[in-house]
């Protein structure tokens, strides 16, 4: 009796411990950049990225990864979208320098977009983004 109680312990600890797992990998994805990219002021290479956000609700912090590396941390506007995501995506719009600004993320297979929130004043709203 004594043994069967354990045994149900450690299935529901091994399940408790394994969802928190998924529930991990949910709130994560991968960023590929094409052309070097402005976030959160300071510019990336292109390159991979893993893109990681933690919180609830519509605003989120994310976090870009280069390796085991965090190159960025910022703000982020969660929204869903109408399909998942074919693939993984992103937007960007341009600066009065010529430089590219990160805008948003598009994680695949996912309805999840991250909407990069404006972090100073002197940044301008563009017309445009680009994927």
């Amino acid at each position: 009796m004594k043994l069967s109680k354990v045994s149900i312990l450690l299935i529901g600890s091994a399940l408790a411990f394994s969802s928190g797992a998924f529930a991990a990998d949910a709130n994560k994805g991968k960023l590929r950049l094409q052309d070097k990219t402005i976030v959160d002021g300071k510019p990336l290479n292109p390159g991979n990225y893993t893109v990681e956000w933690t919180g609830a609700g519509p605003t989120v912090q994310v976090t870009l990864l280069r390796g085991k590396q965090t190159v960025a941390t910022f703000s982020a506007h969660v929204t869903e979208q109408p399909t998942p995501n074919h693939d993984d995506a992103y937007g960007s719009a341009p600066e009065p320098d010529g430089s590219r600004r990160l805008t948003v993320i598009y994680i695949s297979g996912k309805r999840t977009a991250l909407e990069l929130a404006q972090n100073e004043a002197s940044q301008q709203p563009s017309m445009s983004d680009s994927r």
